[in-house]
């Protein structure tokens, strides 16, 4: 019974997957960013159910047996390890995926691409591992390559086009995604999509053609550019406490402090908590940058962030995560 179930729902997989990629390569279609989303966790969340079924797992809740897990409990289940990039990947689109039934614009393509691209080969590759069916006999192989329209737009750019709130917002999952893509450079997070310019005599190299005049009366001059916080404070909360473990190690910094289960030595959500804490960091310009979109608020953080939390543990890696726990309960 488990196995039938199991095989229906993969055959579902394989449509919802099908579907989303039909909609995705459809340039006429305007919904094409929020229907592949949805779809593509549709196809994941119930290929990753069949799995647990046939590990002999429960896809139902505990306490509510006629309530399936949501596809985030099933990446728990089958992806327990918070830093794989696939893992990574699949929650971003399902942030996007919720995001899309509220809000989205038609520029999402423009840094999402690549984490779709990256998906949908990390799916035909799950699938196959998993359940032993190969995706291209369903569709050819070459489907698998997106058909992405984008043209890069930049912070300023995006601040024109739309009103203030949806680009506070906008701006603040593009810079989540870059420097994601920095501390994550897998594959199996994203795949970048570039195009290149070749000044060459022949167009078969190039993706685009471009043309100098030599008699325009247009120049180019290096202007000085202020510096704006939503680009330079491109780091989300959990991205600051990745960067801040990656420093540690590079800079094989001793950091250790003691927890009642015993001494860590892992810079953690806790630990950057109370770093934000002490030095009030989400209220000096130079750390951190609210974001405002209706009544949430949000923060990025920059890299003098990064460096300055660093620069303090170096002084003393092995107590001053008990120092400033103390200096918190005083306060």
């Amino acid at each position: 019974m488990t196995g039938e179930l199991s095989k229906k729902l993969v055959d579902k997989s394989i449509e919802a997957f099908i579907m989303g990629l039909e909609i995705y390569n459809k340039p006429t279609i305007n919904y094409r960013i929020e229907g592949f989303s949805f779809f593509i966790c549709n196809a994941w969340e119930l290929m990753l159910k069949a799995k647990m079924l046939d590990d002999g797992k429960s896809i139902y809740f505990k306490d509510s047996p006629d309530r399936t897990l949501s596809l985030e409990n099933v990446i728990n289940q089958v992806y327990p390890n918070k830093t794989q990039p696939l893992r990574i990947n699949l929650e971003k689109l399902v942030i996007l995926r919720n995001t899309s039934t509220h809000f989205i614009t038609e520029d999402y393509e423009v840094i999402y691409a690549p984490l779709f691209q990256s998906n949908v080969l990390s799916f035909s590759e799950q699938l196959l591992r998993f359940h032993n069916r190969d995706i291209t006999k369903h569709v050819p192989q070459n489907f698998l390559t997106l058909s992405a329209t984008m043209e890069p737009l930049t912070n300023e750019q995006i601040k024109l086009k739309y009103s203030p709130e949806v680009a506070q917002r906008f701006i603040f999952q593009k810079n989540d995604i870059e420097t994601t893509t920095e501390l994550y450079p897998s594959d199996k997070f994203s795949i970048a999509i570039q195009h290149n310019f070749y000044q060459v005599n022949s167009k078969e190299k190039a993706d685009f053609t471009f043309k100098i005049d030599r008699n325009s009366t247009q120049s180019v001059n290096t202007i000085t550019k202020y510096k704006d916080p939503s680009e330079t404070h491109k780091y989300s909360f959990d991205n600051l406490v990745k960067e801040v473990q990656v420093r540690l190690q590079k800079r094989k910094i001793p950091f250790t402090y003691k927890t009642s289960s015993g001494s860590k030595n892992i810079f953690s959500s806790y630990t950057l908590g109370l770093f934000i804490k002490f030095y009030d960091m989400k209220n000096n310009e130079k750390y951190s940058f609210k974001h405002i979109v209706g009544k949430n608020e949000t923060y990025s953080y920059s890299q003098q962030a990064a460096e300055f939390i660093i620069s303090e543990i170096k002084k003393d890696p092995q107590n001053i995560i008990e120092n400033l726990k103390k200096a918190n309960k005083k306060r």
